[in-house]
């Protein structure tokens, strides 16, 4: 109950908001930030990529490299040398990426749809929205190849009430705790999400999306879930992780993705929003973000190209 009613007032917060908050006189969404999103408790439900992680087997991984001059800046920089704190005072990095398929996504309909959004054609308003969370991680222990079932939800929802219309849906399996198995993460079985299951927080709930911690949706031979959502003009979220770390009902989800023109799949970063009182995450005071920390020792490339601090 007591979830219910964070719920209810962080979307009356967000949807009736006075011109001047009445509590901290100051503008707008300005007061929801003072006075409910500053000392909430931010989640990062997201896998950092890097050179060598799990993907499916029918891409590759990317590269990292140093950036180089494209052209020659005379006195500066000659064409094709790379850049060092040392000469030019600043370093870039360059990424080779096989696929916009990489790590912890947002697929947009046009990753299957030939008439379908591109990730660049996503509204503005996929910015945040509701979380919900739906376990299923204790069925999954005992039996790796669980499908969330229209049954998960009607449970979720006889603990917590109806899923907001609009909201983001995470399945809850704890299988992003082997991303580091890079052999067995995309191994079958694995835990996905059924056809039945998608259709009804589509259709029954109108949700915005879901989300699910393995790379696939489901574990059919023709990625039924999958060619359903995006024919029918749906994204989702792949590679969460985190999960474990967020409550069931209650908390927000805040979504950011690359916008390459025409992408058909979006590198994306979700962070949850949950109460101050939630036991996981960071506020704004513990973790202000500027200046950020100075780092332990200075960044240098390893073997794969990526920066770290190193002795």
């Amino acid at each position: 109950m007591r979830r219910r009613m964070l719920a209810l007032a962080a979307a009356t917060m967000l949807t009736a908001v006075p011109a001047l908050s009445q509590t901290t006189g100051t503008p707008g969404l300005w007061g929801v930030y003072e006075s409910a999103l500053k000392g909430a408790k931010h989640i990062d439900l997201t896998h950092a990529f890097a050179p060598s992680q799990p993907v499916w087997p029918g891409f590759g991984h990317a590269e990292f490299a140093p950036a180089r001059a494209g052209a020659d800046i005379p006195g500066y920089v000659a064409k094709g040398e790379e850049y060092t704190y040392e000469k030019h005072g600043f370093v870039a990095s360059a990424y080779a990426l096989t696929t916009d398929q990489y790590g912890t996504q947002l697929d947009p309909p046009a990753h299957w749809n030939p008439l379908g959004a591109t990730i660049s054609d996503l509204p503005p308003t996929y910015a945040i929205r509701p979380l919900v969370v739906i376990p299923i991680q204790e069925k999954v222990a005992t039996d790796p190849g669980y499908h969330l079932q229209v049954a998960d939800v009607a449970a979720w929802e006889s603990r917590h009430g109806r899923i907001p219309e609009g909201a983001v849906v995470m399945v809850r399996s704890d299988w992003s705790k082997g991303w580091a198995d890079q052999a067995r993460f995309n191994q079958k079985p694995f835990p996905g999400v059924s056809l039945d299951a998608l259709k009804f927080l589509h259709l029954e709930r109108r949700i915005l999306f879901h989300g699910h911690e393995p790379l696939d949706t489901d574990t059919t031979p023709n990625l039924e879930g999958e060619h359903w959502l995006m024919h029918n003009n749906f994204t989702q979220a792949e590679g969460v992780a985190n999960l474990d770390q967020v409550p069931e009902a209650g908390a927000l989800v805040a979504i950011g993705f690359a916008r390459p023109l025409g992408g058909t799949g979006g590198y994306a970063r979700y962070i949850a929003i949950a109460p101050a009182d939630w036991p996981h995450g960071v506020t704004v005071a513990q973790a202000p973000g500027a200046p950020l920390p100075t780092q332990a020792h200075p960044l240098k490339r390893d073997a794969r190209g990526v920066m770290r601090p190193t002795p």
